[in-house]
């Protein structure tokens, strides 16, 4: 190895000031997003004094969620009375109200993907909130199995908005310091429901003596009138109290978007099920979705048999349940007032010791639950379930706000939706499968025990994910901070490169491929990827193509964040690949290999045609071969015919990956001639070789990667002129920059080149 590249480079300033720099946005972010390290809490009304904020969206979102339930504590309290009418089993509730929340549930995405795009979560608030209230009216007039359960999916369906919609617009209408004390408020409101709904069903089965559809009769009016109240919800916008604070707090100016950015924005902003994907890759995510499936398992059938376990066990008739069941939630509101100042100063200290807390918490509540089915006293049950509703109800407010907080606003509904699916949709309906065979062998008391061992797992996960938030937090403060940074940088003018990889991780599952890459690309320019089998090369293509999706860093497209945009869409942004022996369809002959290349153009064949006729006077032999299918063709033929992919989609990006790999020389240099006209008509190349030489002699510039992790990069020119250095790189591998990389790193984005 020679010497340039063993010695040791000298510190530079200029780095430290970049990781000082770092580190201030990072606690500036942090502290933007409301985890300033420091455990004292303002009080509530002096914050929203502060701010000039009044409490409207807690009542009125609250009044929401409390007339919201009157429908299902009213089927779950009169269902054996509803059964005995319309002549169905109890397995059938279970099924019932499963399809009434996987219906809630899954309407929770659509309902999220209806505010992904503009911000109207209040409209929708709004208009759900009167849907439900008419169901529960009308359920009153069911006649049969059938309307019933069309009542309860509808009920469901509308139900949706509580979970995609009323916690992330909360969040976004007060700022990140009392976001703890908001949500423990509104869940409040919600424990008030679950008290108001019961004691209704007691007061009209009971004093007024009504009939089951007598006593929906009654709710539904209620509900009408309550959902009134939230007409003049209006919807603050996504990341008010945020990530706007966060753009601002960077440059200490106001946050704003110019017109190229607003429209590179809108042109690679997130779908619905690229916002879903992107969701499911942060850590801390997956690990709440994976924790509420088990609680699934645990929590719908304890709801659900628990109604029965009342009746069977305890002898209780529809009032007295009703009463339980009212009375019950006085110890979950004492929780939450005495936790949500405490879960506050967790938040703001560090989020990851919210969820441990909320752990803590759910392993106490279920253990409760043991204690109330094997009590041979009334007190005791009441007691042990006491302690399990309150435990309950005070780490929901704790879960939402440590999730939401790695969560970029515009997701959160999705991810709120998610959060819903996985608890009922995925665990729940499982869960009362499961169970519900248990309960018919070994009795209701047995099936409520065997649902204890799902509920502390759940804890046990739901308390892993604590170290997890920490560093999540901070990928989202980075996104944002790199936004308000590129931003600046366009409305001053800089010129960006077209392509930018920052920081990239990649792994195939638990295999991780690249390790901290980042790669630049400028307009027009020729770059290649060099390296040893293994190097990482076609992964980091796959990267850039939308094919592979990172783990960890950033790609940029001019300007704009495509890192998690599907590959289709990338085309139609104007990046291309060629793949290494996979860039045709064998079956398919040329000409139809033409076509389809061409299908991301739509209608426009005139540019479609066009295309193939500049294919075909580039390479004859095509034309000569139009009708033949492309497995004929060899391996030269079949290069040519995937090149031919750029001259009919005109890319601004072409990425080929091994060119010239098993053909002669004649053919590698017919090609590289097509590659040199491609890239004169104004695209921009990366070439993925194993040929040092191939390479070198058609690419500007060569970056030298080695087990996944970028070496050193410099001028080909100059690396031709490098006999030492290349094979420092194909023989011993690289550890440091060389003097050939003229003071270039490959780990920062670069604004020029």
């Amino acid at each position: 190895m020679s010497a340039d590249i063993t010695t040791a480079a000298a510190p530079d300033p200029a780095v430290d000031e970049v990781a000082a720099t770092a580190s201030r946005l990072r606690e500036v972010g942090r502290e933007a997003l409301g985890v300033s390290g420091d455990a004292d809490t303002a009080p509530f009304r002096e914050t929203l004094r502060a701010h000039r904020l009044s409490v409207y969206p807690i009542v009125a979102l609250g009044l929401l969620v409390i007339v919201d339930q009157f429908h299902d504590y009213a089927f779950y309290i009169l269902a054996p009375d509803i059964s005995r009418t319309l002549g169905f089993s109890k397995v059938y509730v279970g099924l019932l109200a499963s399809f009434s929340a996987l219906a809630l549930t899954l309407a929770a995405l659509p309902l999220a993907w209806a505010v992904e795009k503009r911000p109207r979560r209040a409209l929708v608030a709004i208009v759900t909130g009167i849907t439900w209230s008419v169901m529960t009216l009308l359920t009153g007039f069911a006649g049969g199995l059938l309307a019933l359960t069309a009542l309860l999916v509808v009920d469901g369906v509308s139900s949706g908005s509580v979970r995609a919609v009323h916690p992330p617009l909360l969040t976004d209408s007060y700022p990140p310091s009392v976001r703890v004390r908001v949500l423990s408020r509104y869940q409040g409101l919600f424990i008030a429901g679950t008290m108001a709904s019961p004691l209704l069903v007691f007061l009209l089965t009971g004093p007024a003596d009504l009939t089951w559809r007598g006593t929906f009769v009654v709710l539904g009016v209620i509900c009408c009138a309550a959902s009134l109240v939230s007409l003049r919800l209006r919807d603050p916008g996504f990341g008010r109290w945020d990530s706007s604070r966060l753009r601002a707090a960077v440059h200490g100016t106001p946050a704003g978007t110019g017109a190229a950015a607003a429209a590179a924005e809108s042109e690679t902003a997130l779908g619905f099920f690229e916002i879903t994907r992107r969701l499911l890759l942060i850590p801390t995510m997956r690990r709440v979705l994976l924790s509420s499936a088990v609680l699934g398992l645990f929590n719908v059938p304890l709801n659900t048999f628990f109604i029965f376990f009342l009746v069977e066990r305890w002898h209780l008739d529809a009032p007295h349940r009703a009463l339980f069941f009212a009375l019950l939630p006085l110890a979950s509101i004492a929780l939450i007032v005495v936790q949500s100042r405490y879960g506050e100063r967790l938040f703001h200290t560090n989020p990851g010791r919210l969820f441990r807390f909320a752990g803590l918490l759910q392993l106490i509540g279920t253990a409760a639950v043991g204690l109330s089915a094997a009590s041979p006293w009334f007190a005791g049950m009441v007691g042990a379930f006491a302690v399990t509703t309150a435990t309950f109800a005070a780490l929901t407010p704790l879960v939402s706000t440590g999730y939401l907080s790695v969560v970029r606003p515009q997701m959160r509904p999705h991810a709120s939706a998610l959060f819903g699916i996985f608890l009922t949709g995925v665990g729940g309906i499982l869960g009362v499968l499961v169970l519900g065979s248990f309960a018919q062998h070994y009795g209701t008391v047995g099936a409520l025990i065997a649902t204890v061992p799902f509920g502390m797992l759940s804890a046990l996960v739901l308390a892993s994910t604590g170290r997890l938030v920490m560093r999540d937090l901070d990928r989202t403060v980075e996104e944002l901070v790199e936004e308000e940074e590129l931003r600046v940088l366009r409305e001053r003018g800089a010129r960006l490169p077209m392509l930018a990889c920052r920081h990239i991780d990649f792994a195939y599952d638990q295999l991780q491929v690249l390790f901290d890459v980042s790669f630049t690309v400028d307009d027009g320019e020729r770059v290649a990827l060099l390296g040893t089998n293994g190097a990482g090369k076609s992964t980091l293509l796959r990267v850039i193509s939308g094919l592979g999706l990172p783990s960890a860093g950033s790609v940029r497209f001019r300007g704009a964040d495509i890192t998690f945009l599907d590959a289709e869409r990338r085309v139609r942004l104007g990046i291309t690949q060629v793949p290494g022996g996979r860039a045709v369809f064998g079956p398919m002959t040329v000409i139809d290999n033409l076509l389809v290349f061409g299908h991301s153009l739509g209608r426009d064949r005139r540019t479609v045609d066009r295309g193939i006729e500049a294919s075909f006077a580039a390479f004859p032999r095509l034309a000569e071969r139009r009708h033949q299918p492309a497995a004929r063709l060899s391996g030269g033929e079949q290069q040519m015919l995937g090149l031919a992919k750029a001259l009919i989609l005109r890319p601004r990006l072409l990425l080929i990956d091994e060119l010239s790999l098993g053909l002669a020389p004649k053919v590698v240099s017919e090609l590289l001639g097509m590659v040199r006209i491609i890239n004169a008509s104004g695209t921009a190349i990366v070439l993925v070789e194993q040929s040092v030489n191939v390479a070198l002699s058609i690419v500007d510039h060569a970056y030298f990667m080695e087990k996944g992790e970028m070496r050193f990069d410099g001028r080909a020119a100059e690396l031709l002129a490098r006999p030492d250095l290349l094979r420092s790189v194909f023989l011993s591998g690289a550890a440091a920059p060389s003097p050939a990389s003229n003071g270039r790193t490959p780990h920062a984005v670069e604004v020029s080149r």
